[in-house]
């Protein structure tokens, strides 16, 4: 007769999200997003604040995918973990005061290449083809609408930024498939869009025209981006093993 339940010696691994961290990622960003806010040339608290919470929420959500288990695979972790320690040296080239917006463009690209790598890790690139000519149309359509606003300095840095963008959004979509098993490929599909979302709602506010309350939309999707891409390291299902009796 069979046992509902694990053996003596069986290890079994569930699903597990540090909450400590979950909870300061969450405050940190909102301090970020606060701060960015309400900063003003009168009001250098809020600036302090945004300066001190923008990186910080990027480490937590770093250290977030560092401590989930049990993981999809050590692989796949450690290229999430590179694509957001890329974004954190985006985070701060582009909070600096100088002009670094081509610095940071290159941090964020190489993050995007860190994660298509990991996307890569269980599934062929352009394996749906549908996603990937998609995610790269709708690059190309925001190129196009703000094309004549882009300087001729940033034309070839930015086309190659949406290329590997839309491929990363293309890729994650395309491991996402309808009632798969496990949502891991989900949560980094869902990420991924968000990143695209952000990315293109910072393009519309910084080449176009001022977008009103910009840094709330640029860094609530971005921060939330981060954190679907950051959950999809952890497995979903419960595994037993060293001698689980069925």
């Amino acid at each position: 007769m069979s046992s509902s339940h694990p053996s003596v010696g069986s290890t079994v691994h569930r699903p597990y999200l540090h909450p400590y961290l979950a909870m300061g990622a969450t405050v940190a960003a909102a301090g970020a997003i606060l701060g960015a806010v309400l900063a003003s040339p009168a009001a250098d608290g809020w600036r302090l604040l945004h300066w001190l919470c923008k990186p910080l929420a990027t480490v937590l959500i770093f250290a977030l995918a560092w401590h989930a288990r049990p993981v999809l695979s050590t692989r796949y972790r450690r290229r999430i973990l590179a694509g957001i320690a890329c974004s954190l040296l985006g985070d701060v080239l582009l909070m600096l005061p100088q002009d670094l917006f081509v610095p940071g463009l290159v941090a964020f690209l190489c993050g995007h290449l860190c994660f298509i790598a990991a996307f890569l890790d269980d599934s062929r690139f352009g394996a749906r083809p549908g996603w990937l000519l998609a995610s790269l149309a709708y690059g190309a359509l925001n190129l196009y609408l703000l094309w004549d606003s882009i300087g001729a300095a940033l034309r070839v840095p930015v086309i190659v930024y949406v290329v590997v963008l839309a491929s990363m959004g293309g890729q994650a979509l395309g491991r996402a498939r309808p009632l798969a098993r496990h949502g891991s490929a989900h949560r980094a599909a869902v990420g991924a869009l968000l990143f695209m979302l952000s990315d293109t709602l910072l393009a519309w506010n910084r080449f176009h025209a001022a977008l009103p309350l910009a840094s709330l939309w640029v860094l609530s999707t971005y921060y939330l981006a981060l954190w679907w891409i950051a959950r999809s390291v952890q497995r979903d299902d419960t595994v037993i093993e060293a001698g689980a009796v069925q």
